[in-house]
């Protein structure tokens, strides 16, 4: 009578669920992560620590092996916005360890300051690109991701210095953008800067580091990993983009040189990606270092390797996807097993318009 009741139990909380995510990090000499797909299970204990459970079908860590969160971290969304949070790792690990929600820009898929990409195969690079234009950085079967560039170019120089200001993505027949505001003159970390649309509509999330928004098919969901300027986006069964804005403070100006204007401190995205589900043909800047047979052409031990391809990745708009490498999205996958899978269909306006787990990669300028 008592198993009978537990079983039940345990059913009952899995209807009930109110998360579900699964995680994988990137290709890459740094080995990649195994699957984190797990259920929230509510909190027990005298101090409040969450459970978690794996859905996991095989593996050390299959179904229903029950995590807790450590005392250190007990719970997966904290009051203190500040403390670190409880993630699971239902792969190989299979265990629960504390980070904090707002992620670095050391580890795989990363991609911060003027930009400095961390590859899907461990190797850091920059990408120079060019002021108010649009590049790929991820074109696949199933998704396409775009970010528009702003920037700046000091009298003398060759080149522009460059940051990404919005994403622009394409996914299960929605059009989403995720962005820095514009032209903001001086940084206020009591203002939220981030900015959200899906398929043409903007949209505003509460001001609170718990909360969520999800789109009505479910396909999208973003939640605020701080009160302001930082959230999480998850692609169902796609991807999760780490997303955080930031401002070139004083100090960068002046050691960098960048001679920015007075009333522009340009506000930008630090980003972080997570990709759950690449195909062995995926593209674009950042999206090729995840390709099993990419060979990196970046020069090492370098200061600044530069990545190329401003040609092979530009895109006519923020929304587009009529880069010269960009002939992934919307084709048919071929899987492993040689199942072909189902063509993605977009809608005819999506191109018509003008976002896992810590590596070890240290980097500096």
């Amino acid at each position: 009578m008592g198993k009978a009741f537990a079983a039940f139990g345990i059913s009952v909380i899995f209807m009930v669920c109110i998360l579900c995510v699964r995680s994988v990090a990137g290709n890459g000499s740094g080995g990649g992560a195994a699957a984190t797909f797990f259920s929230k299970l509510a909190s027990s204990g005298s101090v409040s620590r969450d459970s978690i459970v794996c859905l996991n079908r095989k593996g050390n860590c299959a179904f229903p092996k029950k995590l807790q969160c450590p005392l250190e971290c007990p719970q997966r969304k904290p009051k203190d916005e500040k403390a670190k949070a409880c993630f699971a790792d239902c792969g190989p690990k299979c265990e629960t360890s504390c980070k904090y929600r707002v992620r670095g820009c050391n580890g795989y898929g990363s991609i911060c300051y003027d930009p400095r990409f961390v590859g899907g195969d461990g190797v850091m690079f920059y990408f120079h690109g060019a002021r108010d234009d649009n590049f790929c950085l991820v074109s696949d079967t199933n998704l396409h991701i775009n970010a528009h560039m702003i920037g700046t170019r000091p009298p003398g120089r060759k080149r522009d210095f460059t940051w990404l200001q919005t994403l622009g993505i394409l996914f299960s027949s929605h059009r989403l953008t995720v962005g820095a505001t514009s032209n903001v003159p001086a940084w206020d970390d009591a203002v939220d800067h981030l900015n959200f649309s899906l398929d043409g509509r903007a949209f505003v999330i509460p001001e609170t580091h718990v909360a969520v928004w999800s789109s009505p098919d479910g396909a999208v969901t973003i939640e605020r990993t701080a009160r302001r300027n930082s959230a999480i986006v998850r692609l169902k069964d796609t991807a999760e983009i780490s997303v955080r804005v930031v401002p070139i403070t004083p100090h960068e100006d002046r050691v960098h040189n960048y001679q920015l204007p007075l009333d522009d401190c340009f506000a930008h995205l630090d980003l972080r990606f997570d990709f759950l589900d690449l195909s062995d043909i995926v593209d674009g800047v950042l999206g090729q270092t995840y390709r099993p047979d990419f060979v990196n052409p970046v020069k090492k031990g370098v200061p600044m390797p530069i990545m190329g391809g401003e040609d092979r990745y530009r895109t006519s708009s923020l929304l587009s996807t009529d880069c010269r490498s960009c002939t992934a999205f919307g084709s048919h996958r071929i899987n492993n097993n040689n199942n072909q899978g189902a063509a993605l269909k977009m809608p005819a306006s999506a191109c018509s318009g003008n976002f896992g787990t810590q590596g070890g990669i240290v980097c500096r300028k």
